[in-house]
């Protein structure tokens, strides 16, 4: 049974309420549930895979990882003399959890000079964008949720350098981002063909 039209009229409700725009989905380990909830990101989604060739749970599922859905998402404080506050550890901002010099690249490269890293359509955009970039310097699958998130987290040149083979803990991580991915890859095969009759919320929104 379709949930688009409970899905309407549960919207059409709280439309306005300040926060729902960019507080995390209540269902994260569901694809079909984020995506039913917020209809909008899926739109997103398709987008970014129809630019890129990049299947969808494979973004999503890094960004689970990176900054669990949060649109503000920082990385932790330094501390100078493990006292006192002493900026961040990065300069790592929101869905993406994008650092500035590579979301600066993106910008130019894409022409997008207007994103914003606390937008979901852009983030999901831009990985999109690293994603296929990983792809063609380094010969990537697409569809390696383990390979790519190697590339994310290490930077094209690190992943080719093979970085990540000292560091335990990041492949433990990345297998943990492929076993996510293919989970949302077979929620997502159950629903997608009714997120794809979005064109009943059009008629409202």
């Amino acid at each position: 049974m379709s949930k688009w039209p409970l899905l309407a009229l549960s919207s059409a409700m709280v439309l306005g309420l300040a926060g729902c725009a960019t507080a995390p989905p209540e269902q994260p380990d569901d694809l079909c549930e984020i995506f039913y909830e917020k209809p909008d990101w899926y739109d997103a989604a398709a987008d970014m895979q129809e630019r890129w060739g990049v299947p969808i749970q494979i973004p999503m599922a890094i960004m689970y990882q990176e900054s669990s859905f949060k649109h503000d998402a920082v990385p932790p404080r330094d501390y100078l003399l493990w006292i006192i506050p002493w900026g961040r550890v990065s300069s790592a901002y929101g869905y993406s959890q994008a650092k500035t010099p590579t979301w600066d690249d993106y910008e130019r490269e894409t022409g997008n000079s207007w994103a914003s890293r606390d937008s979901f359509e852009d983030a999901i955009d831009f990985m999109g964008w690293f994603i296929d970039k990983s792809h063609r310097l380094n010969g990537v699958s697409k569809w390696d949720a383990y390979g790519l998130y190697l590339n994310y987290h290490e930077g094209w040149t690190g992943y080719k350098r093979q970085t990540y083979r000292s560091k335990a803990w990041l492949m433990r991580t990345a297998e943990r981002v492929k076993q996510r991915a293919g989970n949302y890859g077979a929620q997502l095969r159950r629903c997608e063909e009714d997120l794809q009759k979005n064109w009943f919320i059009d008629l409202f929104f």
